[in-house]
């Protein structure tokens, strides 16, 4: 009798463990997106949206749970402070806003609101707090995608912001002043605006803004820009103002653009442009005039760069582009939303005009390099010193672990002066979860100053330190 009841025990625990382990392996592979594109998870989890009617309240409803309250906290030093553990006053800090666009937690803004932060504190509209990491930013279109830990969040539906009009009723909702929730009515003023605020290193940047006169204040960056419908059609990132406040207009990012940003940043950590390699001008009544032109709209080359995509398409100096895949282009504005929408490797058809002749050619864009390839950002498996590894599943499950990565050997560098030593998982930076090797060489390219690193050694040990990046 006592055999079989230690039997039956051991089977008992062993059944346990089983379903323990496969609980948390389970939490690791959810840990890890199993898609590359937000646009089509988006599509099986909402249905489409109806008809709209002159209804604020209904549009306004759905979508304010899904906009969020970034806070950014800039420091240096011999560790970085995190927003939770700040006690002055919140006005203090800077913020912006973010809208969720996944249910798992994936979340865009403005690349200005998260731009040289210690660490970010996402607010959601309930109060649930999170920390959050930068999985990506890009200067050229001010965008930034970030990740907090939550599941079966509320999140904004993509639209189409091709179908924006001027005169369609819009909302945009975010946290100006850091007043949660705020949402303010007006119209589409115009589209495809440049107001020239945005650089590149490059000469890359994109500008083709929806203008609106829905108010718009310091705190609404990154927020959402929505149709009677709720569905996303823009990022909040701009006013035209000469005291710092709203003055009349305000400018948000086409989603079209956003949604294609968004997914480069989820794939491969930074953004694929596909370039045309031309200089560019629009084409104006003075020009058309001056250059014998027959027509008054459109996009006139300036300049072909040698072996670029426009160049072995045959364009030359002196065309007309007209329209991009049958789409009217009549500003360098609307040209440069048009092909930053695909990536280094697509085909797109390109219309100009010459010598009184529209002509259409297909022409594959490609990279800033001249090549029709995308570029993925290498993962550095020796960093600072350090020899860092992927745990397998069977280790971290076997550990309780939701993720993590293990220092093998270290020698001298920023690791070992902040006091780590082999075999150390590093299982935070900042409170924030490292899943993997891959996604601690995003988080770094983010930091600098000092961080908090935190993790377990292999004997169980747990630590915390202070590394000074």
């Amino acid at each position: 009798m006592r055999r079989f009841l230690l039997l039956a025990l051991v089977l008992v625990s062993a059944l346990i463990g089983a379903i323990i382990g496969a609980y948390y392996t389970v939490r690791y592979y959810e840990s890890i997106p199993d898609y590359t594109s937000i646009a089509d998870r988006q599509k099986v989890r909402l249905p489409a949206g109806g008809t709209p009617d002159l209804n604020f309240e209904s549009a306004a409803r759905q979508v304010t749970p899904a906009v969020v309250n970034i806070n950014a906290v800039f420091g240096a030093g011999e560790f970085s402070l995190t927003p939770m553990d700040l006690n002055f006053d919140p006005l203090a800090r800077p913020s912006g806003s973010g809208v969720i666009i996944s249910d798992d937690g994936y979340i865009v803004t403005n690349q200005h609101v998260v731009e040289d932060a210690t660490a970010l504190e996402v607010v959601l509209n309930d109060n649930q707090r999170y920390y959050a990491k930068i999985v990506g930013q890009d200067p050229s279109t001010d965008l930034a995608l970030l990740k907090i830990k939550a599941k079966n969040l509320p999140y904004l539906k993509y639209g189409n912001s091709d179908d924006v009009v001027p005169g369609e009723w819009v909302l945009a909702v975010g946290n100006p002043f850091d007043l949660n929730s705020t949402v303010t009515a007006g119209i589409v003023s115009a589209k495809a605006r440049n107001i020239g605020i945005l650089r590149d290193k490059n000469n890359l940047q994109v500008e083709s803004f929806i203008q609106t006169d829905a108010a718009v204040n310091p705190g609404n960056s990154g927020g959402a820009l929505v149709n009677l419908r709720g569905e996303l059609i823009g990022i909040n990132s701009a006013i035209a103002t000469v005291t710092g406040s709203y003055s009349g207009y305000s400018f948000a990012i086409p989603v079209n653009l956003v949604k294609k940003v968004m997914d480069d940043l989820l794939e491969f950590g930074s953004v694929q442009r596909g370039l045309l390699g031309v200089e560019i001008r629009d084409v104006t009544a003075r020009l058309a005039q001056d250059r014998s032109l027959d027509v008054v709209r459109g996009v006139y080359i300036v300049r072909v760069n040698s072996g670029s995509a426009a160049d072995q398409s045959g364009i030359e100096p002196g065309d007309v582009i007209t329209a991009i895949d049958g789409q009217e282009v009549g500003s360098v504005s609307e040209l440069q939303e048009l092909v930053a929408r695909h990536r280094p490797g697509h085909t797109v058809q390109v219309t100009y005009r010459r010598d009184g002749k529209s002509t259409s050619v297909k022409t594959t864009l490609k990279n800033f390099d001249g090549q029709a390839a995308i570029t993925r950002l290498p993962v550095d498996y020796v960093i600072e010193g350090a020899t860092l590894e992927d745990l397998p599943y069977s280790e971290l499950t076997r550990r309780n672990l939701e993720g993590g990565v293990l220092v093998r050997t270290l020698t001298d560098g920023k690791w070992s002066r902040g006091g780590l030593k082999k075999s150390f998982i590093i299982t935070h930076i900042d409170k924030v979860a490292v899943d993997n090797v891959e996604d601690l060489n995003r988080m770094l390219e983010y930091k600098s100053g000092g961080m908090l690193v935190e993790g377990v050694y292999l004997t169980g040990e747990k630590a915390v330190y202070g590394v000074n990046w």
